[in-house]
């Protein structure tokens, strides 16, 4: 039940905010695809949580492997679908001209941003399963559904863009970080909302990175590569 509460509670802000927006520039706002994203982002929380614990474990393990797995299947088959499409999501190794070269230095500040936090809350050492899960899954899963689909739904919803720093802006981009924020900060527990600002923070500064290099490159790749090293430095450094 906290699970679904919580869910409760940043659907609800993700309306109410979307709404607001939305609104404010009724011609280029989409409430249909700002649904859609809302369907997403429950969709993508019932795997996660293998329906809140109702589907047996399947796998086992210390950490969530089927629920991951579970939820990458569901991102990849909705990127199929013609209202989105693998490459319009990201889905592609290809690299736009000349992007790996500008997306450089932002992979390296991405990678310091991790390094000093590493070094900050240095991690103890990591068991075979840990490194194995951090390497792969939190940066496959998370990158597709949030940089990916979820991006891509909230860009057919608000559809103003503003160019800055050589990629286009769009509220889409704002919202899709505050929902990855989210996802690690915010929470039902104990009869209460809880929110740690330190950690909506620390999950902000990389989700832009990651969507600027998801624009900038028009691919998925750099994103998926640099958040599992940023999962996984501090355990194996």
């Amino acid at each position: 039940m906290n699970g679904l509460i919580g869910l409760g509670g940043t659907l609800a802000v993700l309306l109410l905010v979307g709404l607001v927006v939305g609104y404010a520039d009724r011609r280029r706002f989409s409430l249909r695809w700002l649904l859609v994203a809302a369907l997403l982002v429950a969709l993508n929380d019932l795997l996660l949580t293998r329906a809140y614990g109702l589907l047996p474990e399947m796998i086992g393990g210390s950490w969530n492997w089927q629920g991951k797995l579970l939820a990458l299947c569901a991102t990849l088959a909705i990127a199929s679908l013609p209202a989105f499409g693998w490459r319009r999501a990201g889905f592609t190794l290809s690299q736009e001209p000349g992007s790996l070269r500008a997306a450089m230095p932002v992979a390296a500040l991405y990678c310091a941003f991790f390094v000093a936090i590493a070094l900050a809350f240095p991690g103890g050492p990591a068991d075979v399963e840990t490194a194995a899960f951090q390497l792969t899954m939190p940066g496959i899963e998370e990158e597709l559904f949030y940089r990916g689909i979820l991006l891509l739904a909230l860009d057919q919803a608000f559809r103003g863009r503003k160019r800055f720093l050589g990629v286009d802006w769009g509220w889409g981009a704002v919202l899709s970080c505050m929902l990855f924020g989210m996802a690690h900060a915010f929470g039902y527990s104990d009869g209460q909302f809880s929110f740690d600002a330190i950690i909506m923070a620390l999950t902000a500064v990389p989700a832009f990175l990651a969507v600027w290099l998801r624009r900038r490159t028009g691919s998925l790749l750099l994103p998926v590569l640099l958040h599992n090293f940023g999962n996984s430095f501090s355990l194996l450094a």
